[in-house]
This record gives C-alpha cells, sequence and structure tokens, in this order.
C-alpha cells in the first residue's frame, strides 16, 4: 500500500468549510467561525461509540448527522489488519456497503487534497468504481465529474506522477500544472447543487437491511 502523506479530514466535517473557491476573505471569516464547530465535531468523532455490529434499531435511531459516520466506522472494524487486503475486502462486501466506503473515502481525500491526492493514496485503488458508486445513490454530477478526472488520470497518468516519488517533496511538486487541477473547484461547488451527504442518507435509510448484521 502506498504511504498516506496527508491525513485525510471527515468528510462530514469537510462539508462544513473548505471549499476552495471561497475568497481569501471569505475563508478568513470561515476559519474564524469554523474554529468552534471544529473542535466540537472532532471532540463529537472521538467520543463516537464504534458499533462493530449494526442493528436495524442502531440506524433507525442514529440522527442524520452521525448516520454517515457510523456506519463508516462499521465497515472500517471489518478491515483485516493487514491493508494490503482492503480492496480484496472491501470488493467482498455488498454493494451497498462497498458505495458508502468508497464515496466516503473519495470525499475524504479530495476535500483534504484534491483528486491528486485521491489517486495517490489508497483510496484510488477504487477509482474505478466510483462512478457508478456516486450514480447509484444518485449522484449523478459527482459521478460525471469523477468519471471525467478519472479519464484525464488514465490520459495524463505519466504527467501526473512523474514527480511522485514516495515522499513528501515529490508529492508537492506533483501538484504544478497538474491537470488534475482543474477538477477540483468543481467538486467542492458541486455541494451547491448536489447534496452528496443528504443522498448517501437517504440511501442507508432506504437499504439499511444492507448495513444490518445478521
Amino acid at each position: 500500500m502506498k504511504n498516506i502523506l496527508f491525513i485525510a479530514v471527515l468528510p462530514t466535517i469537510l462539508s462544513l468549510f473548505g471549499c476552495s473557491e471561497q475568497t481569501d476573505k471569505d475563508e478568513r471569516k470561515l476559519r474564524n467561525d469554523s474554529d468552534g464547530q471544529s473542535e466540537k465535531s472532532v471532540d463529537t468523532f472521538k467520543n463516537q461509540v464504534i458499533h462493530k455490529k449494526l442493528t436495524e434499531q442502531i440506524i433507525d435511531t442514529t440522527s442524520d448527522d452521525n448516520l454517515i459516520q457510523v456506519v463508516f466506522e462499521n465497515l472500517s472494524e471489518r478491515q483485516p489488519i493487514d491493508y494490503e487486503k482492503e480492496y480484496e475486502t472491501v470488493m467482498g462486501w455488498n454493494k451497498s456497503r462497498q458505495v458508502i466506503y468508497m464515496i466516503w473515502m473519495l470525499e475524504a481525500e479530495v476535500n483534504n487534497g484534491g483528486y491528486n491526492q485521491f489517486y495517490y493514496n489508497s483510496a484510488g485503488q477504487f477509482y474505478r468504481h466510483l462512478p457508478n458508486a456516486l450514480k447509484l445513490i444518485g449522484a449523478n454530477k459527482f459521478a460525471d465529474l469523477t468519471q471525467r478526472a478519472n479519464n484525464t488520470f488514465d490520459k495524463e497518468n505519466p504527467k501526473i506522477t512523474q514527480h511522485q516519488d514516495g515522499t513528501l517533496e515529490g508529492f508537492s511538486k506533483s501538484y504544478n500544472d497538474n491537470p488534475l487541477n482543474k477538477f477540483d473547484d468543481e467538486f467542492y461547488g458541486l455541494y451547491k447543487t448536489e447534496n452528496l451527504q443528504q443522498l448517501q442518507i437517504e440511501f442507508i435509510r432506504k437499504h439499511k437491511s444492507e448495513f444490518i448484521d445478521d
């Protein structure tokens, strides 16, 4: 598995702030306003009970604000200690579990470091599956964007990866004149027109039997 050079921030936290299209002034205000929210969200995350098994009652009584996180943590608990088997493990799950896990990983990486980071880190091993995963929950705009990013990644791979030598310096340098950069602002902007969080929540509640442990 590739070394992860950036720590991916939780998408449920990132969705509250951090769109790169903000003006500098707005970004400063947003950071100041969100400091308290961020600390509160992190504290909530630390105190969150991780359910190794999900029941219908747990899903039904979990608020929308926490539902995706509860499901993702449950799925993370299913991962083997050896993360070299992450892909194999995820692909052995039912489709609904795969969808939520993959979309969480996509959001965490792109919101933290753009598509370039997503493809670089281990989350990128799911890139070919994500357009269909996004379509399955009704996130057609995100699906189209990610497919276009995938096409660019495949076509421009030598250019995108030429500086990625496993070092932080090389990874940072790979952002220079990177053809993937143009997709990042579009990704952040899509949250205004397609509620990716709500689509996932509705999908989980509609298919809750596929997240429940026998």
